[in-house]
């Protein structure tokens, strides 16, 4: 199995009317159960230590933790529309003519709206994909073999509960709440959750989902002209590049002694995580939300290069961390000709995650009192 077509359902990567088939039954559901194939797993070997990188990681987590209630100054007044019209020359459309589309007769107050329901949506996926970290992490305390990485992946546990905590208050009290699990992130959370293979957990988690939040929260870093949002961001990829990089130090030791069957297998799990979180990028649920139908919409987005720009920057991440696993080039380059597809091989000789996750790292002032007293 490997065309597009067994992998992914479809022949054509940008077939929309098989992007926007998928849909889900369950979206306004409270509770979503995924069934977990996993056996948990005891190691009696607790040498400390055994794999150095991951007790760097896990010294480096013990002392890097923060406070989201009282670390974030939570009394910022936030102006949602003024954040819309400050951002608006990230304008989704570019230089297309639009005096023909739904947009012909738009005014200046449902550009803002559009604007506003764009950053409500995005947070909101970004909230929903760390409480899918969150229960992968401990998935992994479960799963995996070695005391080093068990003693990490509990840190990040409560790194992830935290990510949640922070994207939900900032959603629910500086904006007009959320929205629900995007079907394409929600089909990619229950794939890596029923998988009982504990490598996959971390690919599709560690690798796929946090690299591609990586690399999001680092744009909207840099673009948001709003305070709180800012640093909460800031906070947010200090833990999450230590994520990514566990992932990346884990799977690369495990990955060498691999047979090319078993490679291949995660090559094409990697692809389809990569086109499912591509296809969540089409925003479907706000074009509805703004009274608009998908199908006339996309078509203007679907080659617009603003657009392919910015989902490609997403896979800054991604790449060359696959890079570094060997999952480019095993299998006659199957997965580069397939990155090549999706137009983003083009970052894989960026700076792997775990070369320079300690880059994130917040600065003494960047830490709370508490914290910084912890590592004086």
């Amino acid at each position: 199995m490997s065309t597009n077509e067994e992998l992914i359902g479809r022949k054509d990567l940008n077939d929309l009317e098989a992007i926007l088939s998928v849909s889900a039954s369950d979206q306004h559901e409270a509770i979503r159960a995924v069934k977990d194939n996993a056996e948990a797993i005891f190691t009696w070997d607790y040498e400390k230590g055994k794999r150095p990188a991951l007790n760097k990681l896990y010294e480096k987590a013990k002392v890097s933790m923060w406070n989201g209630e009282t670390d974030l100054p939570w009394d910022t007044i936030v102006d949602q529309e003024q954040v819309a019209r400050d951002n608006a020359a990230l304008n989704t459309f570019g230089d297309i003519d639009l005096s023909h589309t739904p947009f012909a007769k738009w005014d200046e107050k449902q550009w803002t709206e559009l604007g506003m329901e764009f950053q409500n949506w995005s947070l909101s996926q970004f909230m929903h994909g760390e409480q899918g970290a969150l229960i992968c992490t401990a998935k992994i305390v479960e799963t995996v073999p070695w005391i080093d990485a068990k003693y990490y992946a509990s840190t990040q546990v409560m790194d992830e509960a935290r990510h949640v905590e922070v994207f939900a208050k900032y959603l629910d009290t500086k904006l007009n709440g959320h929205y629900p699990l995007n079907a394409h992130l929600g089909l990619l959370l229950d794939d890596i959750i029923t998988d009982s293979r504990w490598d996959m957990t971390y690919l599709g988690m560690q690798i796929m989902v946090e690299g591609l939040a990586l690399a999001a929260f680092g744009f909207m870093h840099q673009i948001t002209t709003e305070p709180l949002l800012k640093q909460l961001l800031r906070y947010v990829m200090s833990d999450e590049a230590r994520h990514v990089a566990f992932g990346v130090l884990s799977l690369k030791e495990y990955y060498a002694d691999l047979s090319d069957a078993e490679m291949f297998e995660r090559q094409q799990f990697a692809f389809e995580a990569a086109v499912r979180m591509r296809d969540r990028f089409m925003q479907q649920e706000v074009w509805e939300r703004m009274g608009l139908k998908p199908r006339e919409v996309l078509p203007l987005l679907i080659d617009n290069p603003n657009r392919l720009l910015f989902q490609q920057m997403l896979f800054t991440k991604i790449v060359p961390n696959c890079k570094k696993l060997g999952l480019l080039d095993r299998n006659d380059k199957w997965l580069r000709r397939k990155f090549e597809e999706l137009g983003v091989i083009g970052f894989e000789n960026l700076t792997d995650t775990s070369d320079e996750y300690e880059a994130f790292a917040l600065g003494a002032g960047e830490l709370s009192a508490s914290t910084a007293a912890m590592t004086a």
